[in-house]
């Protein structure tokens, strides 16, 4: 009679630094993008062997750029080899943020001053006051804070830098590999071959992140529709082969939607990658920005990594999206929305709903601005109506004066008032006149007969 022995982690080679298992398949190992938010609707982080695709059609920001920098900034703090693609890669590495607290030129008292303006300007933290039968409940959330990554993923300040001498270390010790893009022969076909070159001699000790910002930018050269699908599939084909290794790129703003690539172009990026997202700023139609103030541009879902699997793994762990138990408060019928905002400090998706009112950050206690202007604009007319009277002689008629609500500008002195008299008139109202019958336009010599 034969034994069966569960299978434990304890027997399982060592991962790679800064990754971890996924929680939804044990053959599944991920790791940050820098952006606990996207790690989550990710399903807890990017798999290795996939690719995320990141579409900002706004050509007026840069927040494709800025979710590359994030994914990199995140190797080099985990100990992970960093691949840029880019015609400057050491330019883009030296713009690339680093973990707060790294500025030495900031004193202490100033960053605590910040980081409390911060957290203001993201209205998490805020104390209102409410009715005291809402005073035990859960305050609304939005988004998920960095506490729940804790390590995996390192908490990253927009306004420092990082520093010269970590650059200079890791490109020393081949941590940091730039490639230039060489326009003067096929560009696609050069970096393909140097990143099979990267990962052929690389070993599956250290996880590798390749990284491509803004491609198809015109350093790229003329790049037509097909050439970017070419690169794209050849990019996953090689994640595919080298487990250790994860992409994430960002394209160039013209090429982010149909009118570039033709109708269903979006869906064909989605297709020839594990994960894509398109980040929709409202910088191009400020009725949106109106709409939304607290909120920079809404994030589509165009494709979710499920390696090993059937479905995503984001199906079931993203709190985010709200489709399961994950969800908790947020829990509800149907996809959350989300949208995502650029505070001075850091980059956030969220979910995104219409106004306080439909629960963003706090409960509110008192009519809105809005509300009570709409209100103050409103005054009480009346005016009379004559009716027939029920009661007393046949001919009688009754005054009824009846109030209408009519909008009209407010004076100092406006004040409404409800009223309605009913006073007994012995005038009498003049007789409705009888409806003239209508005739056809034709005569005979029998008239009554067509008569209606």
């Amino acid at each position: 009679m034969s034994s069966f022995k569960r299978k434990t982690l304890s027997g399982r080679a060592t991962l790679p630094q800064g990754t971890r298992l996924s929680p939804f398949s044990t053959s599944t190992v991920i790791t940050s993008t820098g952006i606990p938010s996207l790690d989550d609707i990710l399903g807890g982080g990017l798999p290795l062997s996939c690719s995320l695709a990141v579409l900002a059609p706004d050509h007026h920001s840069a927040y494709g750029e800025l979710v590359q920098k994030y994914f990199v900034a995140q190797g080099l703090a985990s100990g992970q080899k960093v691949c840029i693609i880019h015609d400057e890669p050491l330019r883009f590495a030296r713009e690339g943020i680093w973990m707060a607290g790294s500025n030495p030129s900031k004193p202490a008292q100033a960053t605590t001053a910040e980081d409390a303006d911060d957290e203001r300007a993201g209205q998490h933290e805020d104390k209102i006051k409410i009715a005291w039968r809402y005073e035990q409940m859960k305050k609304f959330q939005t988004t998920v804070s960095n506490s729940l990554n804790g390590d995996f993923c390192m908490a990253f300040d927009l306004t420092c830098r990082i520093p010269t001498a970590a650059l200079d270390a890791a490109q020393q010790s081949a941590q940091l590999i730039p490639i230039d893009v060489d326009i003067s022969e096929d560009g696609t076909i050069g970096v393909i071959e140097q990143i099979e070159e990267l990962l052929s001699n690389g070993t599956n000790a250290h996880a590798v992140r390749i990284c491509i910002p803004a491609l198809g930018s015109p350093h790229w050269g003329d790049m037509q529709p097909s050439t970017v699908l070419t690169l794209l599939h050849s990019l996953r084909r090689l994640l595919h082969r080298y487990t250790n290794a994860c992409a994430s790129l960002s394209l160039a703003p013209h090429m982010c939607t149909d009118t570039w690539g033709g109708p269903g172009w979006v869906q064909k990026v989605g297709w020839l990658t594990d994960a894509a997202i398109s980040m929709s700023a409202f910088g191009a139609n400020p009725s949106l920005s109106s709409l939304f103030p607290s909120h920079h541009g809404m994030v589509q879902i165009l494709t979710l990594p499920a390696p090993h699997t059937i479905l995503p793994a984001s199906d079931k762990y993203s709190t985010l999206r709200g489709l399961s138990s994950a969800a908790g408060a947020m829990d509800g019928s149907g996809e959350n929305n989300l949208a995502f905002k650029c505070m001075r400090k850091r980059l956030i998706f969220e979910t995104l709903h219409l106004d306080l009112e439909g629960g963003v950050t706090e409960r509110r206690t008192t009519p809105s601005s809005n509300a009570m202007a709409l209100d103050a604009s409103m005054v009480h007319e009346t005016m009379p109506v004559t009716v027939l009277s029920t009661e007393g002689r046949k001919d009688s008629r009754a005054t009824v004066e009846i109030e209408f609500e009519r909008s009209k500008d407010v004076v100092s002195d406006a004040h409404t008032r409800a009223m309605a008299d009913v006073t007994a008139a012995d005038s009498l109202v003049p007789a409705k006149s009888k409806k003239t019958k209508k005739k056809v336009a034709f005569h005979s010599e029998r008239p009554d007969l067509y008569d209606f």
